[in-house]
């Protein structure tokens, strides 16, 4: 490949990043977000959050104090409870009221959304709907400024106008999700008929005295990323029977912000966030006053958009990377791709952690343009480099352990050699019995369907098939490649071997068939394995007392209240498997007597 060609696909990678960063299909908006969702779980933490806390109307403080609706004179003691006896330093009510109520309830709600730090809630509905939705009395807006972005409202629900008309702290609880329905995202403005309306935390915020420059939080669209920085275990959350029973502790609430919201499934204020598939909405605010707390005591930065640093990024690393793949195997040139994605991604979660607005993934869609142009062509030397031993070996051994031994470059003879291994004998119990009632193209069927369920599980855990024997087959761990854990590997082939047999036999039973029992032999010990043929037939099998030990093992589970027979050596070996002991039994053919094992749960 030429120094043109290569320089070609490297532009042409750094085309593939750049578009991916500044378009953002779809496809990459759904890779990226998820894979924010995934590092916003782990990176977490867990340290409590003493600067707020959450008062639930949970559904212990329903059953004690009546349905919701609660009456308004029962929402205003608790509001006064919250700022009076407990010290509060601001209140916010994650309800809406659209409608007045009975009593002097809502005269004392009005009273203290005039007086008191209390924030009152309006949702702004940013679904298209005919006819739109317009209840209750909007209040706190202003007139909305040209070279600031809004996310645009359709509708909304709001307070009643003997609330609406005195409240002077009122925020949008409105959300807006993203296309695949999780809440990412929330309107940090809301443009509404000229006006632009302030968030549920910002508007807390300033309730509280606490003043917030939300200016440089919104985008084009006024959305905000929420700031999913804590737990959900971080927040204190108290109920709020406890709050009008005066029985939570003060030191919990005195001096904090207060969000009252409620986790009731009953009331339908849930919705998907990143950090759990169903939560509260009131906690999706409580991330967000997290957030504007944080920005405003600096322990967080502003949204940025990072893209200059993606796009250095990209243009150095696609030229290294190019440059290493000209002169490096395929395997080198998949392991500085590799290194390339691990750092990437080390770097784009750091930046995810301080805000930046970079996509995630941007660069590993040219990664993955270069794996799939500039690579094949190392990838086609390397296969030819390897072609012999591929011939030669998928003879005899199994597919795994050949891909195995070509990844490490193994090119080492078939000369027979002595190593430790661990063999598995599997076989039919009265296979000839079962099959003598049986067409011969039913008997084929049930051989080959039977040798499918012996198969799989060696091949899947690693093994050699050393060959089959009819009904049965016989394959061993540790050869051609050392196996430290064969022992292991052979013990869950054969647990998995037994699964195959038992779906197996489910199937049968349902079409009016008789099921069939596997019986199973593993034993350790030296063989010599290589290429035991002759010149007119190769075969890649071993040789040895630990074979013939294996197959007597199988037999002796005839009588045996198991289907697995574990020899001592084996045991010796295992370290993952527990054992149970069978007893001493004498092997057929031989004076030797030996201690046998199983797997405790298969005895019958």
């Amino acid at each position: 490949m030429s120094w043109v060609v290569r320089t070609g696909i490297a532009l042409l990678a750094l085309a593939l990043a750049i578009g991916a960063e500044l378009i953002r299909p779809e496809v990459v908006t759904r890779v990226d977000e998820g894979l924010r969702d995934i590092y916003l779980r782990l990176a977490a933490t867990n340290q409590p959050e003493d600067r707020l806390v959450v008062i639930d109307i949970d559904e212990s403080s329903l059953s004690a104090l009546g349905p919701w609706p609660w009456p308004r004179s029962q929402v205003a003691d608790l509001v006064e409870i919250l700022l009076e006896v407990y010290g509060a330093r601001a209140v916010g009510l994650d309800i809406v009221f659209p409608e007045p109520g009975v009593g002097p309830g809502d005269d004392r709600l009005a009273a203290l959304a005039a007086h008191a730090p209390l924030t009152l809630a309006q949702i702004f509905d940013f679904s298209p709907r005919s006819p739109a939705i317009y209840q209750g009395e909007l209040s706190g807006g202003v007139a909305a400024q040209p070279l600031r972005g809004g996310a645009g409202a359709y509708g909304y629900i709001a307070n009643h106008v003997g609330l609406a008309a005195t409240a002077h702290c009122v925020g949008n609880i409105g959300y807006h999700p993203d296309a695949d329905g999780v809440l990412r995202h929330t309107p940090v403005r809301t443009r509404f008929q000229g006006k632009d309306y302030a968030h549920f935390a910002s508007t807390l915020m300033r309730c509280g005295n606490h003043g917030v420059d939300d200016d440089s939080l919104g985008d084009a669209s006024g959305l905000w990323r929420v700031p999913y920085a804590r737990s959900l275990s971080a927040y204190t959350v108290i109920a709020a029977a406890d709050i009008l029973r005066e029985v939570a502790p003060r030191a919990l609430v005195t001096g904090r912000y207060v969000m009252v919201g409620s986790s009731s499934l009953g009331l339908g204020d849930r919705v998907v966030t990143p950090m759990a598939p169903l939560s509260s909405g009131v906690m999706v605010h409580a991330a967000s006053l997290s957030g504007l707390l944080d920005l405003k005591e600096g322990r967080a930065s502003a949204p940025w958009a990072g893209r200059a640093g993606l796009v250095a990024w990209c243009a150095a690393s696609i030229a290294l990377a190019v440059f290493f793949i000209a002169g490096l195997p395929a395997w080198g040139g998949l392991l500085v791709l590799s290194g390339l994605v691990a750092g990437w991604l080390g770097l784009a979660f750091w930046g995810v952690a301080r805000q930046a607005e970079w996509s995630v993934t941007a660069p590993l869609w040219a990664y993955f343009f270069l794996l799939v142009t500039a690579m094949p062509h190392e990838w086609w030397r390397s296969q030819r480099r390897s072609a012999r031993l591929l011939t030669t070996f998928s003879h005899y051994v199994a597919q795994p352990v050949l891909d195995e031994i070509v990844r490490l470059g193994l090119i080492h003879s078939l000369k027979p050699t002595l190593r430790e291994v661990t063999v598995l004998v599997a076989d039919m119990e009265d296979y000839t019995r079962t099959t003598s009632s049986l067409s011969l193209e039913q008997a084929a069927g049930l051989t080959k369907d039977f040798l499918g369920c012996l198969t799989r599980p060696v091949l899947g855990w690693r093994g050699t098939l050393d060959k089959y024997t009819g009904d049965g087959l016989v394959a061993f761990w540790g050869a051609p490649l050392a196996c430290p854990e064969q022992a292991d590997w052979a013990v869950s082939a054969a647990l998995a071997i037994l699964e195959e047999v038992r779906g197996f036999n489910v199937r049968r039973e349902a079409a009016g068939l008789a099921p069939v029992r596997v019986r199973i032999g593993i034993e350790s010990g030296s063989a010599l394995v290589g290429d035991l043929g002759t010149a007119f037939r190769s075969t890649y099998t071993a040789v040895g007392d630990c074979i013939n030990f294996a197959s007597r093992l199988e037999s002796a589970a005839r009588n045996l209240p198991t289907p697995l027979v574990i020899g001592s050596a084996t045991k010796s070996l295992l370290a993952k498997h527990p054992t149970l002991s069978l007893g001493k039994i004498s092997l057929r053919g031989t004076q030797t007597t030996i201690e046998v094992f199983t797997v405790p749960g298969l005895v019958k």
